[in-house]
């Protein structure tokens, strides 16, 4: 989590403190954002809107490459976030997500109640982060304190946000009130420079968030740095629900990253890439890496697992995120999600072309323990240099 203090100066007369102010007590920290608004550049407001048609259709093509060229105004991040992450269709109109929304916040709301029957303080304003007791005072126990079966609704991951899948596993409900301590003492170390988490109100909306999507999405649950994911779709988007789904999409593409067993880790798979990637163009590095026993890339698991979240301030490890969205954009991202018979015809397109046309580049992940002090902007430029160093030399191999 983050320590005291992210200096967040006026960029071209935007006050970026005005966006996310930093408690006062925090404000003397040497921590910098590199972010800066740039006009002609970075997707202003009125650019947005412009990028609407009558009735509601957005020219993704046309704000992808703004975003991929400055950014995100932080006016609308978290409108232009809920189209980069798939919640919602480019070719949708005003009143057809407007629906949309309203069904999600609807589920949202069912899941929410069904949380509060099992553990009433979810949704009370408070946040919990001492292990939750059995009705003889003890310590919930896995083993022990599966005692009836819950008749429960959860979201299954492979299928869009309507896959509901009915279980009566009793296990389930105590495995998830275990972890719901775990979350809470999470949440009240998570970004707390920020003055929005002062309120506890604003705590306990993203102990809320988690705690339904660990619930909903039980093959998951919680695992520590979902909480580091989670927190800026929650000062993003006011609405509780909208917060849960924009999170819920973001994790379709990074809950594979928190998908640990005793033999394996999430990103596994990312790291022997790495080391490839590194030993290909930079041997020397990667036996100078090998020699100090850190030939495996572990050190890089927490980078990869929340996507650079603690190495770069608040402010540059957003623009990092929708940088990484916007170049990797795929516009079939919505019907692969949901589940309807849109999907079965989207994907018969050709998807690379597809995601050249508009997102320019599929998803590689090699980028740079220097806490909050790193440039978004350089380590992208840096990132691009190095694929393509790395694709040149394995053509020639």
């Amino acid at each position: 989590m983050f320590g005291c203090g992210m200096i967040l100066k006026k960029s071209d007369g935007v006050d970026l403190n005005a966006f996310y102010p930093v408690r006062p007590e925090c404000s003397d920290d040497s921590r910098k954002t590199r972010f800066k608004v740039k006009p002609g550049k970075t997707l202003s407001a009125r650019k947005w809107h412009a990028a609407f048609s009558e009735d509601g259709r957005l020219d993704v093509a046309k704000v992808l490459h703004r975003i991929q060229r400055g950014g995100v105004h932080p006016s609308i991040r978290g409108v232009v976030w809920e189209f980069l992450l798939g919640c919602f269709d480019p070719n949708s109109t005003f009143d057809e997500r407007n629906q949309l929304r309203q069904r999600r916040r609807e589920q949202y709301g069912i899941w929410k109640a069904e949380c509060q029957k099992m553990v009433p303080l979810i949704g009370c304003g408070r946040v919990i982060t001492s292990p939750i007791k059995n009705d003889n005072g003890q310590r919930l126990n896995a083993d022990k304190d599966c005692n009836g079966a819950v008749s429960s609704s959860s979201l299954d991951p492979s299928t869009g946000h309507g896959g509901l899948v009915h279980n009566t596993n009793e296990k389930k409900v105590t495995n998830w009130k275990l972890i719901l301590h775990q979350i809470g003492l999470d949440v009240v170390r998570t970004d707390r420079a920020l003055a929005f988490y002062e309120s506890e109100i604003n705590r306990a909306k993203l102990w809320n968030v988690l705690a339904v999507y660990a619930w909903v999405d039980s093959d998951i649950g919680y695992v520590q740095g979902m909480n580091d994911i989670c927190s800026p779709m929650v000062i993003l988007l006011e609405h509780e629900a909208d917060a849960f789904w924009c999170f819920e999409r973001a994790m379709r593409k990074l809950r594979e990253n928190f998908r640990c067993t005793t033999s394996s880790i999430g990103v596994q798979s990312q790291l022997r890439t790495l080391s490839t990637i590194i030993k290909t163009i930079d041997p020397q590095l990667h036996q100078h890496l090998e020699d100090l026993d850190g030939g495996e890339y572990l050190f890089a698991i927490r980078m990869l697992m929340v996507l650079f979240r603690r190495e770069f301030s608040f402010i540059d490890a957003l623009y990092l995120w929708e940088l990484i969205w916007a170049m990797e954009y795929n516009p079939n991202i919505y019907s692969m999600y949901e589940d309807t018979a849109v999907a079965e015809t989207a994907l018969k397109v050709d998807e690379k072309l597809l995601i050249k046309q508009c997102g320019k580049f599929e998803k590689e992940k090699i980028l740079g323990e220097t806490t909050g002090k790193l440039d978004a902007k350089k380590a992208c430029k840096a990132a691009l240099k190095i694929q393509k160093k790395y694709l040149t030399k394995t053509k020639q191999s």
